[in-house]
């Protein structure tokens, strides 16, 4: 059966579940959805690769939520990632999937928070627990959570979250959860760290590849422009409003240049704000609340701020600076071509040295990046870039 004829309902959800999605507007799973929720029905250990953009939080969440038994108040389920942002999203993503369920509750744990506030979520005896490693060992080691009750766990994000140093954190959790039944390993790419916590704690586990170039890969139509550093915040204004995007999503490689071009924006009139790593958690929280409920127009944000920002209606990324390795950028457009949207994504390139990172980029990451040519009306052209020139040698 392929992937595009299955439906929610062919993969026997329960009518909430059903009802929920529908109110969501999805009627058709993606192909990670398609092929993760039926083992994870069965209490499959689950190891998947798949691109950022292709909704592998509804792949784990969905059996999650229909698996919980509302009559034991124990954590039941949990969910590790390696971020702030990206933890309070899948717990957003999760609440959304319960609005036509009784008793099923979510905590969110992490750190740059108060302790107190995520104890009292834990007093309410939550089903479904979303954490950073570091701060759930916190609560485990305060007495706040009981793993022992937990049947399913999650490692979203596993590459990054194991490259990021939890990786001693992260097993030590594993092997806490005596009772599991299943363990899901969902990453982007399968780093050898992913494939041994793999090989040390799942068992006859399924295999799922979503490749790039399958259906899901996001619709992202992707250029470039030539800009000097003197120019950049200009052009990309310029960009913004000529092309009417109404939804904007900026990298900069540092927390230097995030906020001093959030800060040039808003003296030209943008609705814009930024995050990153000098901001306060609870400040980044509120900004990222408000681009969601579309209460902002342009988003600013470092590579690692940024972890985590799952909005489906993002109209445009601007590689304001070249990222420094490959998979940023895909992480980076993966904001935008969301729900079988179309996206643009668009780097400004001011050097040659930029302009061979991004040809690597492309040629790593299999897309093509036309240069374009932005006039001072709006009009875009694109750029012709003539071969170079080969000196004959004469002998």
């Amino acid at each position: 059966m392929e992937v595009s004829n299955i439906t929610f309902r062919d993969l026997g959800l329960s009518e909430a579940m059903l009802k929920a999605l529908e109110k969501k507007g999805y009627g058709y799973p993606t192909t990670i959805q398609a092929q993760a929720i039926p083992e994870f029905m069965q209490w499959k250990d689950v190891i998947a690769k798949a691109p950022t953009g292709t909704g592998k939080t509804f792949a784990f969440g969905i059996p999650m939520i229909e698996h919980v038994d509302v009559n034991c108040q124990e954590v039941q389920n949990l969910i590790l990632a390696p971020t702030r942002e990206l933890a309070i999203q899948i717990g957003d993503e999760l609440r959304s999937l319960l609005a036509y369920y009784q008793g099923i509750r979510v905590a969110v744990l992490y750190g740059g928070a108060g302790t107190v506030g995520q104890a009292k979520q834990l007093e309410k005896k939550p089903q479904i627990v979303v954490a950073t490693p570091g701060r759930l060992m916190d609560h485990y080691n305060r007495k706040n959570i009981r793993l022992d009750k937990i049947q399913t766990v999650v490692l979203d994000e596993a590459d990054r979250m194991l490259d990021m140093g939890f990786f001693k954190d992260v097993t030590k959790i594993i092997e806490k959860v005596k009772n599991r039944k299943n363990l899901g390993l969902f990453s982007a790419t399968i780093s050898q760290e992913v494939m041994t916590v793999s090989w040390m704690y799942q068992r006859d586990e399924v295999e799922i590849t979503v490749e790039p170039k399958s259906e899901d890969r996001p619709d992202i139509d992707q250029y470039s422009i030539s800009a000097t550093p003197f120019e950049k915040a200009e052009v990309a204004l310029r960009l913004i409003r000529t092309q009417g995007y109404e939804r904007v999503m900026i990298f900069c490689n540092t927390k230097h240049m995030c906020q001093r071009l959030s800060d040039e924006f808003q003296r030209a009139g943008a609705d814009c704000d930024c995050i990153h790593g000098d901001i306060r958690q609870s400040q980044r929280e509120k900004t990222m609340q408000k681009y969601r409920d579309g209460k902002l127009s342009i988003l600013i944000a470092t590579d690692v701020a940024s972890r985590g920002i799952d909005v489906d209606d993002v109209d445009c990324v601007i590689n304001y600076d070249i990222p420094e390795e490959n998979e940023y950028y895909v992480h980076r457009i993966g904001r935008t071509g969301r729900a079988k949207r179309k996206g643009v994504a668009w780097s400004f390139v001011s050097n040659l040295l930029e302009k061979a990172k991004l040809d690597e980029i492309a040629k790593f990451s299999q897309y093509t990046i036309r240069p374009m040519l932005l006039g001072t009306d709006g009009s875009l052209t694109e750029q012709v870039v003539a071969a170079p020139v080969v000196k004959k040698r004469f002998r």
